[in-house]
């Protein structure tokens, strides 16, 4: 009995999980079917069977139209008003009424098809933002009286005391009340160097504790940590509804009464105002209903737009919807995180100053040599820029002690060497070291390296968070589309200025957390109307959901890309301009295709006024502009 019914179940599955993976194209492919039925009847018609033929246009009418009436009728009953569906199935019950089969099924096809890739298109903006979720810890080590016990990151309430390990991410906000480490919180401030933490200071949750064991007084409930402030922004950010969007509704709303309006008083004023017989009259009415129908108007943005999203993949730019790439034309600002976008993301040794009695292979062997015993992002950029300049292998450290939050120290052979902060070696020293070399080039933002051997200060290395190549090529190309371009990072103020400058940036905000960046994002908005974000960290995704276009490097986080609207597939910042120009270029072709789609309509609709027009012209008239408008809008496929 077990087997049999397991045997049931299985089958019954397997059909589910079908029906789920078609479920999202169940549109499209009645679409598809629908233009398959309206090639079926046309055969039959010419082969006489219109009987037949009539049947198969039913099942076409059916079948394509069958979403888009059910979509009409919900959201008229809903919002009370009538809409765009409704006066398609309106237009193509009117021609099927008059006899004209063949051209009622071909407007439900249309608009089905449209509908159809159309909702295909949008779905890609609206992914949920469960990555930024699984960041945040479930549990937490709670200590009370000495003793430890896990609990859930939501029983946590204010003034718990919490216990976190090296490797473990900070479950909630709070202040370290005992211990000392470094914290990795490029999720929160996108800083690509991690920050030494000791007792006092304060830390975010979803931050990463990198060394020492650490006890937090938690001094926020759960709901209230800057981490869960990032997912509602975000979420908020993305429920808004775009102008483009508001428009486009009211719009609806008014086309469809008005079309509605007008064939109502065309079944009557001409047969007693202009002498009309009824026949004529219906007749009239019918045929407006059918040139009136807003095929060409639809075919005019979305095929556009299609073939703009293709040309941008080609590119590398993946667009997530038509609107942000309609919005991404009417750019006047842009802002630009610093760390992953503007540059590499990972610092990297810029400058190597030694005491003059020193060989510079003698200083990086030592120092890489005990750098290499450290998991330190500073120690690993050092030890790599080390072995690329030297031929000697790295030798092995004796008695080497990590001072939390200061440096290293260890006997190199019978040298003892310190590498670190400069209080750590000596700060006197630290800074008169080659008539202050050190605090000239910390004013170009980079981060020193010292190293004292038992003779005194040996040398100093310089690390930054590299530039790309590229970025200064990009920033320019901005700059001739006449966007204003302004950098936002969470690095201090001298790194900001030096990267600023060394970018040719126009402006740049310096110490921005993620509320931060969105509170100048708003009022770049205010200042510039339509503005867009570039970023690639989870803490960019507040900033990148509140702009007018978020933009997403693709070497970012699974956040960032899920948040962005756009997406820059191999990390390639010019590719905003172009993907600026190409937006120009398709809103270009959209108000053409507009324009001439209602010029057709209102010379079709004077027509039918003026008893010129016959029902197979207009259809020739309406179906032909559309075809122009597709025609039209592929031009967006070439290079």
């Amino acid at each position: 009995m077990t087997t049999d019914t397991r045997q049931l179940q299985q089958p019954a599955a397997l059909e589910s999980s079908w029906l789920e993976k078609i479920k999202p194209h169940l549109e499209l492919i009645a679409a598809l079917l629908s233009g398959v039925l309206i090639l079926v009847g046309w055969l039959l018609d010419k082969n006489g069977l219109g009987t037949s033929a009539v049947i198969v246009y039913l099942m076409a009418f059916i079948i394509g139209g069958f979403a888009k009436a059910k979509e009409g009728i919900e959201d008229t009953i809903e919002d009370r008003e009538l809409n765009v569906e409704m006066l398609m199935i309106f237009a193509a019950i009117g021609s099927a009424i008059i006899g004209y089969w063949t051209e009622g099924a071909i407007l439900i096809f249309i608009f089905a098809l449209s509908g159809a890739l159309e909702t295909y298109t949008m779905n890609k903006s609206h992914k949920e933002i469960s990555a930024l979720m699984d960041l945040q810890p479930e549990e937490a080590l709670r200590v009370t009286n000495g003793y430890s016990e896990t609990v859930a990151v939501s029983q946590l309430v204010v003034g718990d005391l919490i216990l976190v390990k090296p490797g473990e991410r900070v479950p909630s906000d709070g202040t370290i009340t005992d211990g000392r480490t470094n914290i990795d919180q490029a999720a929160i401030t996108g800083e690509s160097v991690p920050v030494t933490k000791s007792v006092g200071d304060e830390v975010f949750a979803g931050t990463v504790n990198l060394r020492g064991t650490i006890t937090i007084e938690i001094t926020k409930p759960n709901s209230e940590t800057l981490f869960q402030k990032i997912i509602t922004l975000v979420q908020s950010a993305q429920s808004e509804k775009s102008p483009s969007q508001l428009f486009i509704e009211r719009f609806e709303g008014t086309y469809v009464k008005v079309v509605l309006a007008v064939v109502a008083l065309m079944m009557f004023v001409p047969h007693f105002a202009l002498g009309w017989s009824w026949t004529e009259t219906f007749y009239r009415a019918m045929i407006l209903l059918v040139v009136a129908s807003p095929c060409a108007l639809v075919a005019s943005i979305m095929p556009a737009t299609l073939s703009a999203i293709s040309n941008g993949a080609r590119r590398g730019i993946l667009f997530k919807g038509g609107v942000h790439l309609e919005n991404l034309g009417n750019l006047q600002a842009i802002a630009l995180d610093k760390t992953g976008t503007l540059t590499k993301g990972k610092p990297e040794v810029t400058d190597v100053v030694i005491r003059e009695n020193l060989q510079e292979e003698d200083f990086l062997l030592r120092v890489a040599s005990i750098e290499n015993y450290s998991n330190h992002p500073l120690a690993t950029a050092i030890v790599r820029y080390a072995k690329s300049r030297i031929t000697k292998e790295l030798v092995k450290p004796t008695d080497m002690e990590d001072i939390s939050g200061n440096g290293v120290q260890a006997y190199v052979g019978n040298e003892f060497w310190q590498v670190g902060r400069a209080s750590f070696v000596g700060r006197d020293k630290a800074e008169q070291f080659q008539n202050g070399i050190a605090l000239s080039l910390a004013n170009e933002g980079k981060t020193i390296v010292f190293a004292k051997d038992e003779h005194g200060i040996a040398g100093i290395i310089t690390l930054k968070d590299v530039v790309r190549e590229e970025t200064v090529k990009a920033i320019e190309a901005l700059k001739k589309e006449g966007i204003y371009t302004v950098m936002l990072t969470g690095d201090g103020e001298k790194t900001a200025r030096a990267i600023a400058i060394e970018s040719h940036i126009d402006a740049y905000i310096a110490e921005c957390l993620p509320e931060t960046k969105v509170d100048e994002i708003k009022k770049l908005k205010e200042q510039f109307g339509t503005v867009a974000m570039v970023g690639d960290g989870i803490n960019d995704a507040p900033a990148l959901a509140t702009a007018s276009v978020g933009i997403a490097m693709g070497e970012g986080t699974d956040v960032a890309l899920e948040t962005a609207d756009v997406v820059l597939m191999k990390n390639n910042l010019p590719r905003i301009a172009e993907a600026v120009k190409l937006s120009k270029k398709m809103n270009r072709i959209i108000k053409q295709n507009v324009i001439f789609s209602i010029v057709v309509i209102l010379l079709l609709i004077s027509s039918n006024f003026l008893q010129f027009l016959d029902l197979p012209y207009g259809v020739i008239g309406h179906e032909g502009s559309t075809i122009l408008v597709i025609l039209n809008s592929l031009r967006l496929l070439r290079n």
